[in-house]
């Protein structure tokens, strides 16, 4: 597509797998004019009214004149607001579907589950031909406490609960979960590590969320509980002090993390994290976003917002999430 000569309507800033990921959304839009700037910037961009971005190109935001919404393609929205020439007037939505959020809660409950059977000491002694049975608590003794209490963490606590975790809730802003105890803000925030044995984080990033997973909280997490403590990250890489988790594994004072999002994307190859035994590792992927969920939701949101004005899943630029 030229475009010079085609109007726009839609911009697409991102990484696409394939050919069909792209389809996905000139099948969902029906018609409408979409341009995949990864691939074209030869565009007049006086014609683009939304734009669907991931870690979108610095000014390109500020670049489309006539720009009516920004979509995220992911649950995330930091990665906009590391472009220092955002536009402050146009409305920010991020992506809530129930992929993604089904997605990040197998994620949780998988890696709560293997710190709770042990599994990197099982992995272990299969390496060493060993078969030695290790003591084992249930669920219903360990402490799970998640930071974050979104559509993505308050599915993940009731999952959790499901399985029988004793489970909590923090949030910056107070929010009720059914049958889940929840605390929220700074001054609840000591009583909620307390008594929390697995930290699930699946807060934004935030100047006050950067670093939170660091020495000052870890040292704050019992010892005395059924398992020794154990992060789990989804979240941002942001939000954790890498060296300040190293150190506390070597030390025995953390018995293991999982973590799916690093400071720095891809992790160094360096890293101490990648020959820590109870450090699981995945590479920022418990919710990968899905191209026909995303290019659908995208779509009704259009559709809805032609018809009535309306916008879902409304960032606060303020708060930043």
């Amino acid at each position: 597509m030229n475009g010079n000569t085609s109007p726009l309507s839609l911009l697409l800033d991102i990484n696409f797998d394939s050919t069909s990921d792209f389809d996905c959304f000139a099948n969902a839009m029906s018609g409408r004019e979409i341009c995949n700037w990864r691939v074209n910037k030869n565009i007049d961009r006086s014609s683009v009214k939304y734009a669907v971005v991931w870690k979108p190109d610095l000014g390109l935001l500020a670049s489309l004149p006539n720009l009516e919404v920004i979509f995220s393609a992911g649950a995330g929205v930091d990665h906009i607001f590391e472009d220092t020439k955002l536009p402050k007037n146009i409305p920010i939505v991020r992506f809530v579907d129930p992929d993604l959020r089904d997605r990040m809660s197998e994620w949780v409950v998988l890696q709560c589950l293997m710190h709770l059977r042990q599994q990197r000491s099982y992995d272990r002694n299969q390496r060493q031909h060993s078969w030695q049975e290790l003591a084992q608590p249930i669920a219903s003794e360990v402490r799970v406490g998640v930071m974050g209490l979104g559509e993505l963490g308050k599915d993940a606590a009731l999952k959790l609960k499901m399985m029988g975790f004793r489970v909590s809730g923090w949030s910056r802003s107070k929010k009720n979960i059914k049958n889940i105890p929840t605390f929220a803000g700074d001054n609840d925030f000591n009583e909620f590590l307390c008594q929390s044995d697995i930290i699930v984080n699946l807060l934004p990033l935030t100047n006050k969320t950067t670093g939170i997973l660091g020495r000052d909280l870890i040292e704050k997490l019992p010892q005395n509980g059924a398992i020794k403590p154990v992060i789990i990250n989804a979240g941002r890489g942001g939000s954790q002090i890498e060296a300040d988790i190293i150190k506390a594994l070597q030390k025995g004072i953390l018995g293991g993390v999982s973590l799916d999002v690093f400071e720095q994307e891809p992790l160094s190859e360096s890293s101490a994290l990648w020959d820590i035994e109870n450090a699981i590792l995945t590479p920022h992927v418990a919710a990968v976003s899905s191209m026909p969920a995303l290019a659908s939701y995208v779509a009704q949101r259009i559709e809805i917002f032609e018809a009535n004005g309306s916008l879902t899943n409304l960032v606060d630029t303020k708060s930043g999430y």
